[in-house]
């Protein structure tokens, strides 16, 4: 495999991007859009690449990838239209975050790479841009799973942290109840309370709770569809067996999976 011309291709890409924006021979979709309008897609090319990796599609990997490159550019073309910044500064400013966050490799410190050392680089970085609070720096457009963990951990870091699971799962009881006896309008906040309890217990556990619900939503798809496949070959129609009869394919699935 030769080796690309990785600074050809990417001045191609700008290049690209700035014939799209540009007001007189430009693309009338690409420069009616905004920062605003433009994110969700950015969102969403990330969850594309995301997807390919979890398929192994290293092909699709390849294409989602510049998807979502091509959103970084497209932002950073608005960007230097409204004289903010550039691509390169946009390049500049990650290089720069990358070697300070790797002070045994670009600097004269020792020791290794974890968790907690890659946190508390981050937290002295919030800190010298004057960051207040703990909470300070935890996107609001997270998915709600990944977020509550990371608010979680960072209370933890400051101490604020049951000391064992006891606490949690006593505190998961507590919140069942009150969300069963919660008024309509007050279900939405004690069901939100239940989860972010459950995260705190799955965190603990040291499991990433966006991934374990993935993984379930994965298992459960896997075990319905084939549910569905089982009552056809039996001649049936799913949707009009009984309870007891539905559950009766949940449970044959099951079993096959664990004779596999």
């Amino acid at each position: 495999m030769t080796k690309p011309a990785q600074s050809a291709q990417l001045q191609r890409l700008l290049s690209v991007m700035a014939r799209l924006r540009d007001p007189e021979r430009g693309c009338e979709w690409d420069l009616a859009q905004d920062f605003k309008s433009i994110a969700p897609y950015t969102i969403e090319e990330a969850y594309e690449v995301s997807d390919a990796i979890e398929r192994a599609d290293m092909d699709e990997l390849k294409s989602e990838l510049g998807d979502l490159l091509l959103q970084v550019v497209f932002h950073s073309q608005m960007a230097q239209e409204a004289e903010l910044f550039t691509f390169d500064d946009v390049a500049k400013a990650i290089s720069d975050k990358m070697e300070s966050r790797h002070p045994h490799i670009f600097g004269v410190e020792s020791g290794t790479m974890d968790a907690t050392r890659w946190e508390d680089l981050k937290a002295a970085e919030r800190v010298g841009t004057g960051s207040t609070s703990a909470m300070d720096g935890v996107a609001g457009a997270l998915p709600a799973l990944m977020r509550s963990e990371k608010l979680q951990k960072r209370a933890a870091r400051v101490g604020f942290e049951w000391q064992d699971l006891r606490g949690p799962k006593a505190k998961l009881a507590e919140e069942l109840a009150e969300l069963d006896e919660a008024t309509e309008e007050e279900r939405l906040i004690e069901a939100g309370d239940v989860l972010f309890v459950a995260v705190n217990i799955v965190r603990r556990y040291g499991v990433d709770a966006e991934q374990a619900l993935k993984a379930a939503n994965s298992k459960f798809e896997r075990r319905f569809r084939r549910m569905e496949e089982l009552a056809i070959l039996d001649g049936a129609e799913f949707e009009k067996l009984s309870l007891d009869e539905q559950e009766s394919y949940w449970q044959r699935v099951k079993k096959s999976e664990k004779a596999a």
